[in-house]
């Protein structure tokens, strides 16, 4: 429930459009709704602008469709992410609106029509094997309500496809670079943009990529103005934060 559902709700216990108890009923769950195993934080959206978002891996199927099936009742859009298969078949069997992307194992669920901005968040990837990580920010950026532009497989091993994107690279807002093995596509961009990048590191790599950590240390030491790092494969985390600066 938002700022504007409380006050409509305030405003129909005003007028007697519902008696008491009904208006009683719509708000014990707040501030926040005790499962047993989880708390779902009804006032997220109020205090910080997005609903709260679930993130699937470590939980059952059970668990996800349980959450999912109340926050159901908020009438919110929904965000998974890092969902199997198996807990989106879940979700699905108790929402037919539920989306997979299979490859950005996420599960989203639009309930509200929300306005898309008119400005974008574009999200450039160094190479195909990022593609996971891409998706996964992807579907972060429009659930919560942006235009969002993809420039797929330009990294610095054929920079030459970077230059033909810039285009649409500089006309966004904010820019998310995601890259694997020595992360040097944010130093790139960030040097080409005057616009804040969001670098996000990926696992891909061979063996003294460490698992991503080269790319992040790389990211953290970029001698490019303008860009900031989250943690490894943190597509969300990037996407949530554009998405703040999109809407600024």
């Amino acid at each position: 429930m938002d700022k504007e559902e409380i006050r409509t709700l305030l405003e129909s216990v005003k007028d007697s459009k519902i008696n008491i108890e009904e208006a009683l009923q719509k708000l014990e769950d707040l501030p926040f709704k005790d499962l047993g195993f989880a708390k779902i934080d009804n006032h997220r959206e109020i205090r910080v602008g997005y609903p709260e978002v679930i993130y699937c891996a470590g939980k059952t199927v059970e668990q996800v469709r349980d959450i999912v099936k109340f926050m159901l009742t908020k009438n919110n859009n929904i965000l998974g992410t890092r969902a199997t298969k198996e807990m989106y078949k879940a979700v699905k069997e108790i929402c037919t609106e539920a989306e997979y992307n299979e490859l950005g194992r996420t599960i989203t669920i639009k309930k509200k029509n929300q306005p898309i901005t008119e400005s974008y968040i574009v999200i450039v990837a160094a190479g195909t094997s990022d593609l996971p990580v891409v998706e996964e920010a992807y579907e972060t950026a429009k659930i919560l309500g942006n235009r969002v532009e993809k420039v797929i497989d330009v990294g610095v091993a054929g920079i030459h496809r970077l230059f033909a994107s810039l285009e649409v690279i500089r006309g966004a807002k904010v820019v998310i670079v995601v890259a694997g093995m020595e992360g040097a596509l944010a130093s790139v961009v960030g040097g080409l943009v005057d616009k804040p990048v969001i670098a996000v590191p990926t696992s891909v790599g061979y063996g003294a990529n460490f698992g991503g950590i080269s790319a992040l240390l790389s990211m953290l030491n970029s001698c490019a103005s303008g860009v900031s790092v989250v943690n490894i494969d943190n597509g969300f985390g990037a996407a949530y934060n554009a998405s703040m600066i999109n809407k600024l």
